[in-house]
């Protein structure tokens, strides 16, 4: 997979870590920097860049993830997850189709974090399954939204 990833300068080495890693699984990742302290900027970039379909999934990172969540969630087509174990890094995928997460560096030990993105990225969504249309139902409400 192709990944994006962006983070504010609080979450640095939280994201160096994890691009290290997903490099280490095969993907390509891409940095969109750590120089804002605006975190919402590289959030949406990140999230931007995903939703028009340039990259597979994005990862996001500030001091608690909440931040780069919202801002991320904030861009149509992006739906980003804030993950805090592995069963919910794996839900992220399989229940929800989540093509963005967010972690927390302040929160979240960096080989916490590795785990999460290696059960995040190791899943993949099943339109056919039972969260079909649950998913669905999300991209309704979107498009209900002017």
């Amino acid at each position: 997979m192709k990944l994006a990833f962006g983070c504010d300068p609080n979450a640095t080495d939280l994201k160096k870590a994890l691009m290290d890693k997903a490099e280490s699984l095969g993907h390509e990742v891409v940095d969109f920097g750590a120089e804002d302290p605006i975190y919402a900027n590289v959030a949406s970039d990140v999230a931007h860049a995903v939703a028009r379909g340039d990259y597979d999934r994005g990862v996001v990172v500030c001091g608690t993830g909440i931040g780069v969540s919202i801002a991320a969630n904030k861009v149509k087509g992006a739906y980003c997850a804030l993950l805090a174990d592995p069963y919910s890094a794996q839900r992220a995928t399989l229940s929800n189709n989540a093509n963005m997460v967010a972690m927390g560096a302040q929160t979240t030990g960096i080989e916490t974090a590795k785990v999460l993105l290696e059960h995040y990225l190791g899943n993949a969504f099943d339109p056919n399954s039972r969260s079909g249309p649950k998913v669905a139902r999300i991209a309704e409400i979107e498009a209900e939204e002017k």
